[in-house]
């Protein structure tokens, strides 16, 4: 784990200065698009983040690609190179198309397309579905292994494209998510007793880790630089690539075995048997549910799947009163909640402790996303309760939603009591 956690340092160390390098050339050049109607931000910003990224991620494979060649460490994984070349190429290719797309507004079914191929690519060299944890069942063919990985990629690499809307956002939900599908792989490949912990899908996970958390601090509200299309696109791609890998170095019958006899997880850590399944849509389930309400809202309203609009989740956030901060926080909540209590789901038995935490978790997280809702109605009471022809009336007006003048009233208009107190105060 050591040497994991030095991979990810030296690949954030490395993606923060290409993000510099790469913000101040998009300065300089003034490479960055104008404002869209959907857009949170307010002033133009450089979307050229995935660059960064991306050359980060390619130094940082091939600082692992070193270790191996004077070490013992990661030989497997280059062992032979195809898989990662695939990796690479395919993340160059979505790093073009989203590039290409934040410059020019591409097409959704050219996005598409070029997104199967990218898939495809790494369906082809190897890394696909092989197992499933469910009774020992494997894939029954290449092509149904092919065909799965080529889906879950596809999907993945959308779900977290389509949360990409506020500073953050997707760096930070990827950080915590691909941290805590790290430290999972670890104890997975530990508790099967393989003889050795370097394989590929903890190395892109480290890898993803310290590409997210270098870019962080450029992404921070208020952001300096996006990640753009092809910072989500490759962040999706990674993650996804990085939960299929994982199913080719599972021993299904191992998860099923008698713990006694010397390996495997055993029937009595049955909920931790099904974790590989699991884990990696419950620490994407915010983008997935993003991604399927979209979806279906878009094809109830007769458009295409893929079009733009601004109901997203985190859309809903700032329109419900939170500030772009709090509704980065309220994401990243729900993901570490739902990720860590799939985590010690795994880790402990029996499993009332991470029960427990998962409740818990669900029941703090839901209070402070629907926090603004309660202020908001307490607002409304008391500009409804507000005497006529008073000049506290006129400034409460606009947060009373029977009265015409809160037609004016702005989205994202504070509604804490501060802000009502005295009838001088005019509301932002």
């Amino acid at each position: 784990m050591i040497l994991y956690a030095l991979i990810a340092c030296a690949t954030a160390l490395i993606t923060f200065v290409l993000s510099l390098i790469v913000y101040k050339v998009a300065l300089r050049y003034e490479l960055y698009p104008g404002i869209r109607e959907r857009d949170v931000h307010t002033r133009p910003t450089p979307r050229l983040g995935g660059v960064a990224m991306f050359i980060g991620v390619v130094a940082a494979f091939g600082l692992a690609y070193l270790i191996s060649r004077i070490t013992p460490f990661f030989e497997q994984t280059f062992n032979p190179p195809g898989s990662i070349l695939a990796i690479l190429g395919a993340s160059l290719l979505i790093v073009v198309i989203g590039i290409a797309d934040d410059i020019w507004d591409l097409d959704w079914m050219i996005k598409l397309a070029g997104q199967f191929l990218a898939a495809g690519l790494i369906a082809w060299l190897g890394v696909q579905i092989y197992s499933l944890p469910i009774g020992g069942l494997t894939v029954g063919s290449s092509w149904m292994s092919a065909a799965l990985a080529v889906f879950a990629i596809v999907l993945v690499m959308n779900a977290v494209n389509f949360i990409d809307g506020l500073d953050g956002l997707v760096a930070g939900v990827g950080l915590i998510a691909n941290g805590v599908f790290l430290v999972y792989g670890y104890l997975l490949v530990r508790d099967l007793g393989q003889s050795t912990y370097f394989n590929l899908s903890l190395l892109i996970s480290a890898v993803l880790v310290g590409a997210c958390a270098g870019f962080l601090p450029m992404n921070w509200h208020p952001a300096k630089m996006f990640m753009g299309d092809a910072g989500a696109l490759l962040v999706g791609l990674l993650m996804a690539t990085s939960a299929v890998a994982i199913t080719g170095q599972i021993d299904p019958s191992a998860l099923n075995a008698d713990p006694s006899s010397g390996g495997g997880v055993g029937r009595s850590q049955l909920i931790g048997a099904f974790i590989p399944i699991i884990l990696p849509f419950a620490i994407l389930v915010v983008p997935l549910v993003d991604f399927a309400l979209a979806v279906i809202r878009r094809l109830r309203a007769g458009k295409s799947p893929f079009s733009a609009d601004r109901m997203h989740l985190h859309h809903r956030l700032l329109d419900m009163g939170h500030s772009h901060l709090h509704a980065v926080l309220i994401f990243y909540a729900w993901t570490a909640v739902i990720a860590l209590s799939c985590l010690l789901f795994f880790v402990f038995q029996p499993y009332w402790f991470a029960l427990g935490f998962l409740i818990v978790g669900v029941i703090v997280c839901t209070v402070f996303t629907l926090a603004p809702l309660g202020r908001r109605k307490s607002a409304e009471i008391r500009a409804q309760a507000a005497p006529e022809g008073t000049g506290r009336a006129d400034t409460l007006a606009v947060y009373d939603p029977l009265d015409e003048a809160s037609d004016l009233r702005d989205r994202d208009l504070p509604i804490a009591d501060e802000n009502l107190a005295t009838p001088d105060k005019e509301p932002r």
